[in-house]
């Protein structure tokens, strides 16, 4: 089964990207489904094994990769507790996802296209979870990527959508490459990519110190930074966060399953997999913290004055992954994946419902132009109000029980940044509440702003889009108080075994009252106030954005990141690529080179049409000429 898991997606993608117009659009639309269906099947039935059956983790070779010496690297499907957790989210939220894209991408002449490279990007991230190996991950990661830039720019015939297909996978790069120097340095000293060759021989080499770059540090923690390098990239935390909100760019059903589902989860995944690596390094464990929390809270502040609906959700889910890196930093790496686990139904449920409100309004993602939506659109009005309450953490929604593991964790950690941590959770958490309010609010109450559209026209979406919807609802409000006890409960340990490295145990006690009560109380408390600031009394918020203009336009910009990238890389890049191309290119390979021969051979073949008067004197001097030249050459 485990094979049919893995090779069912890429089935559907070989056929319909090779014989999707043979086939049609309804045709290949259902291929793609079903085959992404029944490896959800699998999946679920591979994690119902290890949840309640005391499955034992398994390796199923698929080929050997490559065979060099005491090298050997195999192409494998490797499904352990932490695995089976990644396929469930995977498997089923790209269900839903392609589900959903019936109706949504039904006004696209594309549809086969799209539906291959959906199931493609299912692939790469089966590919990469399932590995036992580091070079079969970053073949995956790698794969993620491509999916990813052939999604984002799916409109190829929109300029924006290029543009944000090729910035994607440019800062990826960056991280790419950091990912690919660690695993260099782990074949070097370790003489193996394989995980458990890996993780066994981890304290042999503990204490042993490199240089890099004439800089001397323990072996364990260049490692573990070049991976955390990678896992920034992917996972969109600041510094290499500006290709997910431009990311945008894609169809609405690419959105949900980058942010839900498969790319920005892989970073998370590959920390929580290289727990042994990174728990033998406190300082970077340290690192992540900061830049976990930095990022929550970055993102959060942005989100606050986005107008693009979209955009907002993306800026989430930016701010959500800073609080799972903030518990894989702290050693909770349980908790981080619970709150990831729960995180792809509300964030899923969130950019589907965005979906459904934008292709009601003709594609319109404005929240500026939208209001009284709640009237025309009830049901998708629901669900967003659903996914809303679970993402700030309402009492007994899912988000209320992983979030709040989270910032319960920073409270009982010993890490010396979790001060810092608790302090930017907290207000992070407090900001997601309004900005989240904020997108219910001006998007389904108030009056209608757009002029182009007629209020009386708009409806509700269909059947192809309410069902994912509806399930995703369902696991936005009961995912957490499910699976909490399992995951996250005072016997963890019983399920994550030793799919997961525990240097400290994270039993979740409870903290003191006040601060049970603090989150949850300070988020509701949001709901009447932006109801008031944000719909009673907008003359406040419209004063304050006069007021505190510069504050305003640092938050709408994103606090200038694109713009200082602008000045210190791109523009200077472009520049000395300019120059090397005028000079190098047009003027010295081009002009000394193909230009040149041809501007010479044009200039001797006009002289040469100059003879060719119709005179016979004019023939016999030019013979008479080269005969001279000729007999000149051999006496020499």
């Amino acid at each position: 089964m485990s094979y049919i898991l893995v090779f069912a997606p890429l089935f559907g993608f070989v056929i319909t990207i090779l014989f999707g117009k043979l086939l049609g659009d309804r045709l290949s639309q259902i291929l793609t489904s079903s085959l992404v269906l029944i490896s959800s099947l699998i999946s679920f039935y591979f994690f119902y094994g290890f949840v309640f059956n005391n499955y034992q983790p398994f390796n199923h070779l698929i080929f050997n990769w490559v065979t060099s010496e005491e090298l050997v690297l195999n192409w494998s499907i490797y499904i352990d507790q932490l695995t089976s957790i990644m396929l469930v989210i995977i498997n089923f939220i790209s269900l839903l996802v392609h589900i959903y894209s019936i109706e949504y991408m039904n006004h696209d002449n594309s549809k086969p296209r799209f539906m291959a490279y959906l199931s493609l990007f299912t692939f790469a991230m089966i590919m990469l979870v399932s590995a036992d190996n580091f070079l079969q991950l970053f073949f995956g990661w790698e794969g993620v990527g491509l999916a990813s830039y052939l999604l984002i720019g799916f409109w190829y015939n929109k300029d924006s959508a290029n543009k944000a297909a090729i910035k994607a996978f440019i800062v990826n790069r960056v991280g790419d490459f950091g990912l690919a120097i660690g695993i260099f340095l782990i074949y070097k000293y370790f003489g193996s990519l394989n995980y458990n060759d890996v993780f066994e021989n981890i304290n042999s080499i503990s204490n042993y110190k490199i240089n890099i770059l004439n800089i001397n540090g323990n072996l364990l923690s260049f490692i573990t930074f070049f991976l955390f390098i990678g896992a920034m990239g992917k996972s969109a935390q600041i510094f290499l966060h500006t290709w997910l909100p431009d990311a945008m760019e894609g169809p609405t059903p690419v959105s949900a399953l980058i942010h839900a589902a498969t790319m920005v989860t892989a970073g998370i995944f590959l920390v929580v997999r290289c727990s042994p690596l990174f728990e033998n390094s406190a300082m970077i464990l340290n690192i992540i913290t900061i830049v976990g929390a930095s990022t929550a809270f970055y993102a959060a502040t942005v989100a606050l004055v986005q107008n693009d609906i979209k955009r907002v959700i993306a800026y989430s889910t930016c701010s959500q992954l800073g609080y799972m890196f903030v518990a894989t930093g702290l050693g909770a790496y349980h908790i981080a994946i619970f709150h990831l686990f729960t995180h792809a139904f509300f964030k899923a449920l969130l950019f589907l419902g965005a979906g459904s409100v934008i292709h009601s309004l003709s594609d319109e993602q404005d929240m500026r132009k939208m209001g009284g939506l709640w009237k025309k659109i009830p049901f998708t009005y629901i669900f967003m109000i659903i996914g809303t309450l679970a993402i700030t953490g309402f009492p007994f929604l899912s988000g209320y029980y992983s979030k709040d593991a989270i910032i319960e964790a920073t409270y009982y950690s010993q890490n010396k940044y979790a001060g810092y941590a608790i302090f930017t959770c907290v207000i992070t958490a407090i900001l997601t509440s309004v900005y989240s309010w904020r997108l219910i609010i001006k998007t389904f109450h108030g009056s209608f702003q757009n002029s182009n559209l007629n209020f009386n026209n708009i409806k509700d979406s269909g059947l192809f889009i309410f069902v994912p919807l509806f399930i995703l609802a369902l696991g936005a409000l009961f995912s957490g108080v499910i699976f909490r006890e399992i995951f996250v409960g005072q016997n963890y340990i019983d399920y994550w075994k030793n799919s997961i490295y525990f240097s400290k145990t994270y039993i979740l006690e409870h903290p003191p009252t006040w601060f049970i009560i603090l989150t949850p109380m300070l988020t509701t408390l949001t709901i009447p106030l932006s109801i008031y600031f944000f719909l009673k009394n907008k003359k406040i918020i419209n004063e304050l954005k006069i007021r505190h203009e510069p504050l305003y336009k640092f938050l709408l910009n994103k606090w200038y990141f694109d713009e200082f990238y602008n000045f210190l890389l791109v523009n200077p890049i472009k520049k000395i690529g300019n120059f090397f191309w005028q000079i190098g290119d047009v003027f010295l390979i081009d002009g000394f080179g193909p230009n040149g021969f041809a501007k010479i051979t044009r200039y001797i073949s006009d002289q040469a049409v100059k003879f060719q008067s119709g005179y016979l004197y004019h023939y016999a001097f030019v013979m008479l000429i080269f005969l001279s030249i000729f007999l000149t050459i051999i006496l020499i």
